[in-house]
């Protein structure tokens, strides 16, 4: 069955060097701000653009992800996860949609939504919070270190 999970972060950067770095530096910096999580992330196929297709390297096993949007013009960005741990956690898919809005110029008010799929719909409320918070914590705490990264990196 297919489901949703929505959630919105701020984070303390300008749209612009928050979209460079969630598009064009990603696979580089992320190693640099989460060590202990992501080794490294090799570019697969394609140009790191749309249809690209990347491996990260984790402390705890692998994990192939495919960039499926991208609209400079919107500040659109989507990833799907095609292989990895969170496959294995009960979802049979997962996507990852970020659209970024300006809060002047230094802020960034970032929509995040996991469209998932599960293997089973037992209609347990409990279990459904629980997939949900697995599905949008990680992709806030992400933002949490980029944030310090890049406002970090900028001083």
């Amino acid at each position: 069955m297919v489901k949703q999970a929505k959630a919105e972060t701020k984070v303390g950067v300008g749209i612009e060097t928050l979209w460079k770095a969630l598009v064009e530096d990603l696979r580089f910096i992320i190693p640099n701000f989460m060590p202990n999580t992501v080794e490294k992330i090799e570019l697969l196929h394609g140009n790191g653009g749309l249809g690209s297709i990347f491996l990260f390297h984790l402390a705890h096993g692998v994990q192939k992800e495919r960039i499926v949007e991208v609209d400079e013009t919107k500040h659109e960005f989507g990833v799907e996860v095609m292989e990895g741990n969170i496959l294995k956690a009960g979802f049979s898919s997962f996507t990852t949609t970020f659209k970024l809005s300006s809060m002047g110029e230094k802020g960034t008010l970032v929509d995040i939504k996991v469209v998932y799929g599960t293997e089973r719909d037992d209609g347990d409320e409990d279990e459904e919070g629980h997939m949900v918070e697995m599905a949008i914590s990680p992709a806030l705490s992400f933002f949490q270190l980029l944030e310090k990264f890049l406002l970090h990196s900028s001083s």
